[in-house]
């Protein structure tokens, strides 16, 4: 790609779409089963909170099988940019929490993409996509979050694989889980992401160079989100999360979440780690 492609995917700065959706209860309770939580009844009910980056679950994009690209997603270039590169990824983001939103919403979320900018890296050419999605309802704006995409070129026979690096020690909060593949299908369904190297194995592994299903970016912030909000006191809210995707993990490989708290309770750095103590993702959340 040259210079002038470049200038041409930055045409799609500035460029909006609007949507509307309910909040439901039944999304709500199908990811408290994917997470395999206990005790919750009949699950949500009318009015509940809906957990942190449970957002997620809604205004999913559902484009005809005519429109799905050969990875699964919906082919580029109405709102996100024609960007020619194969390999798509969850680079990490930004999420502020204004007001709660709750099961019974009316919702409206406001897309816009912010920035697009190539670089350069150790796998050759690279190019990040940023886009701020506005989450509101009748009781003002609920969640403002800025999602970095990566594109990036394929993989090619002996290139390297950099080490994770390692986490932090003395983690004070601390849990261990296994996406396996029945959650990691779970939540692709959730989330009506078709992104195949989630959920198929010969093509992730034959066609995208990885070596196992790729967990979910997504997956694996919800996860640290979750480890915080019921590690941190009850008086503690969530108010801000800043994290990025560092290495890819597998399917069915234990993933190790990691807290530690400042000082005076109102941040934490999170970390994920692979069997190997290499982080995964990291972060820092804030609490109000």
């Amino acid at each position: 790609m040259g210079e002038t492609a470049f200038e041409t995917f930055r045409q799609w700065v500035g460029r909006q779409r609007t949507e509307h959706d309910i909040i439901t209860a039944w999304p709500v309770k199908a990811m408290c089963a994917t997470l395999d939580r206990s005790g919750d009844g009949d699950g949500p009910g009318t009015g509940d909170e809906v957990p942190p980056a449970w957002h997620w679950l809604y205004f999913l994009e559902a484009r005809p099988a005519s429109q799905v690209g050969v990875d699964g997603h919906p082919r580029r270039g109405d709102f996100l940019p024609p960007v020619p590169l194969p390999r798509r990824m969850w680079a990490g983001g930004r999420i502020e929490w204004r007001s709660p939103l709750r099961v019974g919403d009316a919702a409206t979320r406001l897309s816009e993409i912010v920035s697009v900018e190539p670089k350069s890296g150790r796998t050759g050419t690279l190019v990040f996509v940023t886009v701020r999605h506005t989450i509101s309802t009748a009781a003002g704006v609920s969640v403002v979050e800025e999602h970095d995409i990566v594109y990036r070129e394929a993989a090619r026979p002996g290139d390297p694989v950099p080490a994770p690096r390692p986490g932090p020690a003395g983690a004070v909060w601390t849990r261990t889980t296994v996406p396996d593949e029945v959650m990691l299908f779970r939540y692709s369904a959730l989330t009506f992401n078709g992104h195949r190297i989630h959920y198929d194995a010969p093509y992730v592994t034959g066609t995208e160079g990885y070596p196992g299903l790729v967990v979910h970016g997504p997956l694996q912030a919800t996860l640290l989100l979750d480890l915080a909000r019921t590690q941190a006191p009850p008086a503690r809210r969530l108010s801000r999360f800043e994290y990025r995707a560092l290495s890819p993990t597998f399917g069915g490989l234990a993933l190790t979440l990691n807290g530690i708290p400042s000082a005076d309770g109102r941040s934490a750095d999170l970390w994920a780690a692979g069997p190997g103590g290499g982080q995964t993702m990291a972060g820092t959340v804030s609490f109000d």
